[in-house]
């Protein structure tokens, strides 16, 4: 993927869902909410724009995050998670995330604002059957959207209830196995990875540039 339209993306609504290991370090989860939290309102305040709504699902030993804002702040969310990466092992509050899918120039938000959810063990009432990597990718995305729309539906109803998603919709749920295998694919991109694609200017070569046969210097004429 080329990202040559920096300026026109940063006006434009977009979504990124990533995974990533807890640490086993993390006495509590909800420590990563609150992180996530800090950060969405410290960006809010440097980027004015799209605010940030989302999906935090925490698992037992995994997460997935779905958010839905600018290109400034989602990229920043990234340089965050590869800042992460950097501290030590003992103090990370995730390990090994990787960018599921990031969807540009997104019509409509899939939620009405950022929430965090935690979930017991899904696994029991929907197992992982494997498959090809490319089929068990396409399968979460399409997961995450349906729980994203059913979300909504929900909210514009007004027919929540106090029930965890695992409760009301476990067939929406991805299993923890599918995310531990997903995590060690090469095929989804790390944040420093993607963003090493991001930042790389693009070496653009214009016609003009292009001479047929190469220039060779011109020699002085001896007399």
């Amino acid at each position: 993927m080329i990202l040559n339209t920096k300026d026109n993306l940063k006006a434009l609504l977009h979504r990124l869902i990533f995974l990533a290991k807890i640490s086993t370090e993390l006495a509590d989860k909800r420590d990563l909410a609150e992180h996530w939290e800090h950060l969405f309102l410290s960006l809010q305040r440097y980027y004015q724009g799209e605010g940030v709504t989302g999906l935090l699902l925490l698992y037992p030993s995994y997460a997935i995050h779905i958010l839905e804002s600018s290109s400034d702040i989602l990229y920043s969310i990234l340089r965050d998670l590869k800042e992460m990466k950097k501290t030590q092992e003992d103090r990370a509050m995730v390990m090994k995330p990787r960018i599921l899918v990031i969807s540009h120039n997104i019509p409509n938000r899939l939620f009405q604002e950022w929430n965090c959810n935690l979930l017991d063990d899904p696994d029991k009432k929907n197992p992982f059957h494997g498959g090809p990597t490319e089929h068990i990718i396409n399968e979460c995305i399409t997961k995450i959207l349906k729980l994203g729309m059913y979300m909504n539906m929900q909210a514009k109803t007004a027919r929540g209830t106090s029930d965890p998603i695992s409760e009301k919709a476990p067939e929406l749920l991805i299993p923890q196995e599918a995310i531990c295998y997903l995590l060690e694919c090469d095929e989804l991109l790390t944040p420093e990875l993607f963003l090493q694609t991001y930042d790389c200017p693009l070496n653009i070569i214009m016609d003009s540039d292009l001479v047929w046969p190469p220039p060779v210097p011109i020699k002085p004429v001896e007399m």
